[in-house]
């Protein structure tokens, strides 16, 4: 088993409605704040709300929200120009993977004075980061723990990670009534993802018992979020059930590492700006499959965690049991099974397959995967 080195470093606060203390929680850091926010909550009428609170308090803020082109250097480069105009003292970040990965990127670099690239080129930051403050809107983020930030990098259309100090994040605030606006395809395809995070955690060469413990309480409690409680003793809403399950599990992918599912989802969106989510979604069943061949027994304790197969079903079982509640799932939610729906050929795909092998995460994988076997996993998918 890995060594255990890990370090929570933001305060965490997760309940219904904590989005209105949020001019209130922020004052410990400035006065002056870039809002970066995924546009949809304006459509959603919540940007408004989001808002007010900073008034009432008055913290001086604007909002920067050109997040259509997603997390590319792009997009970083433009929100960090204004961010300096600006002079803030500090960075909000309110949506989803796209608005926190901005976010967490202006704020880590803010203060330095060379060119934003040579970071993305895998130069690392010297200087202190501004407080970042970041309220997600969806229930998985593997990387908000972390000191990585993937982003696309707009010259190449490649997957990047950087890598930037720790405790950019001095805040995370979770309000389960922020992801009531989510629609159930998106639900669906988040809720499986998520899924897809906790196996790859459970399953990594850095998984310990510490990332264990939160992947499995995770688990536990994403079920009664998808498929509800076995008991009457458990009432809590869905919605509040799935943004626990999403914390837990983000948690436990940090204090672990994500896998190949995550990795080839993250380099195709970052090509194609095809849904990280989707993919990851199409991925999993394939991934369940391929790990069932060595490593049973984890597979088997998930699959009863998250009650996907009877409690008297054991090892290949148990196995073929989760993999068939996944695509369940995935034709409830009336999602494509296959990278072809994508409207992707194959050899499209062989170019974000030779992306990821670049990435330092790609070590940490259940197994030892070349290339060539990424690229069979793919073919398999499609």
């Amino acid at each position: 088993m890995a060594d255990l080195a890990f370090r929570i470093n933001p305060n965490i606060i997760l309940g219904s409605y904590t989005i209105s203390r949020l001019g209130a929680q922020v004052h410990e850091w400035g006065t002056r704040y870039m809002v970066i926010m995924d546009p949809m909550l304006n459509e959603a009428q919540l940007a408004g709300q989001i808002m007010q609170s900073l008034i009432d308090r008055k913290i001086e803020s604007f909002v920067f929200a050109e997040l259509a082109e997603g997390p590319t250097t792009q997009v970083i480069g433009r929100a960090l120009g204004l961010a300096k105009e600006g002079h803030v003292h500090g960075i909000i970040a309110i949506g989803g993977e796209k608005a926190i990965q901005v976010g967490r990127a202006v704020a880590a670099y803010y203060n330095e004075v060379h060119d934003f690239y040579n970071f993305v080129d895998g130069a690392l930051p010297t200087s202190n980061s501004l407080p970042c403050i970041c309220i997600p809107t969806t229930y998985r983020s593997p990387f908000l723990f972390t000191q990585d930030i993937p982003v696309v990098d707009s010259r190449s259309h490649q997957l990047k990670f950087l890598r930037v100090q720790g405790g950019v994040c001095k805040l995370i605030l979770m309000d389960p009534n922020l992801m009531l606006t989510l629609t159930e395809n998106q639900k669906a395809t988040l809720s499986i993802d998520l899924i897809s995070i906790a196996v790859e955690a459970y399953l990594s060469q850095k998984a310990n018992f510490f990332s264990d413990m939160f992947i499995e309480k995770g688990l536990e409690i994403l079920s009664y979020g998808l498929d509800g409680s076995p008991t009457l003793d458990i009432t809590t809403p869905a919605e509040v059930l799935l943004a626990q399950a999403g914390c837990l599990i983000s948690l436990g992918a940090a204090a672990s590492s994500v896998g190949v599912g995550t990795l080839l989802s993250l380099s195709i969106y970052s090509r194609y700006h095809k849904s990280k989510s989707l993919i990851s979604s199409i991925l999993l069943p394939f991934q369940l499959e391929d790990v069932a061949k060595f490593k049973l027994a984890k597979i088997e304790k998930l699959a009863h965690i998250l009650r996907a197969c009877p409690e008297e079903s054991t090892g290949e079982d148990a196995a073929k049991q989760f993999t068939e509640y996944v695509r369940q799932k995935i034709a409830k939610g009336g999602l494509p099974t296959r990278l072809k729906d994508l409207n992707l050929t194959v050899d499209q795909l062989s170019l974000p397959v030779e992306d990821i092998k670049a990435v330092n995460l790609i070590n940490n994988l259940p197994r030892s995967m070349t290339t060539d076997d990424l690229f069979d996993f793919v073919k398999l998918a499609y």
